[in-house]
């Protein structure tokens, strides 16, 4: 059994305070329909608040460290090494619809390497976190992807571009299905990057794949599938980070999701001849 590191320890607290917070707004989605203010106003409220608490408690506890948040976006520190990436309601429209699949996710980074990584599934009670040399972990018990070599006999989990996303990422997104469904035993689309991330870590998704992701969505994730023994890699060679389209996985089924999406995008050069 390992322990969290005494900034693992913050983020985690952090996560489950955004989370209490978090947990009050979702009982009072049922009442979104009598409510004078429209949707949209009620999940940026309950986002704001959850962001707000995490930034307090950090900051009390980090106070020259650094920001990248969803809602505050970046915050600068007088600690130039360290700074959290911080989302603090991933599965909002799950959220919105009074789903029961959402989650606050935080990741340090430090000199630009990810170091730290916690995912709290609010519904379930669950804290994913992981730290660089220390493993991964779902509260006390050590997380391992999953061994699956076979994409025939692998779940895959992946996110799909929402109304408002140009008809271009719809279509890659066709084209990259189409390549895919036959290809494996079955696709899940839960809603919420970081723990599909999570799961990947914890095994129960065998790989994940997505694109044009932010920071806030992947941060934590990549470090708890990393530290898992999972692979993390760019979809068409880049920066991760930065582009924020990610493959997950097992060393095994990584490559081969790869090359799945690499015939898709293939397959849609020559549909352009």
């Amino acid at each position: 059994m390992s322990k969290p590191s005494p900034v693992g320890a913050v983020m985690i607290a952090a996560a489950r305070a955004a989370g209490r917070s978090l947990a009050r707004d979702f009982g009072e989605v049922e009442n979104l329909q009598v409510s004078k203010k429209g949707p949209a106003d009620f999940v940026s409220n309950a986002d704001h608040r959850a962001e707000e608490t995490i930034y307090t408690h950090l900051m009390k506890a980090r106070p020259g460290y650094g920001f990248v948040m969803e809602e505050r976006g970046i915050v600068e520190g007088t600690d130039k090494s360290n700074r959290f990436i911080v989302d603090p309601l991933d599965g909002t429209l799950n959220f919105l619809h009074g789903q029961p699949h959402y989650s606050v996710s935080i990741g340090l980074e430090r000199d630009g390497q990810l170091l730290t990584g916690v995912v709290f599934d609010v519904a379930k009670n669950e804290i994913f976190w992981a730290e660089t040399g220390r493993g991964a972990w779902l509260e006390q018990r050590k997380l391992r992807v999953a061994t699956r070599r076979k994409l025939t006999e692998a779940v895959i989990a992946t996110g799909s571009p929402w109304h408002g996303k140009s008809e271009d990422a719809h279509t890659v997104f066709a084209r990259e299905m189409l390549a895919m469904t036959p290809s494996c035993a079955g696709i899940r689309r839960y809603g919420s990057a970081a723990l599909d991330l999570a799961w990947v870590a914890a095994g129960r998704f065998d790989g994940f794949w997505e694109r044009s992701l932010k920071s806030w969505d992947i941060a934590a994730g990549i470090v708890l599938v990393r530290e898992a023994g999972g692979m993390v890699t760019e979809i068409d060679g880049g920066n991760v980070m930065t582009t924020g389209s990610i493959i997950a996985g097992n060393e095994d089924i990584v490559p081969l999701v790869q090359e799945q999406l690499r015939h898709a995008g293939a397959f849609g050069r020559q549909a352009n001849v």
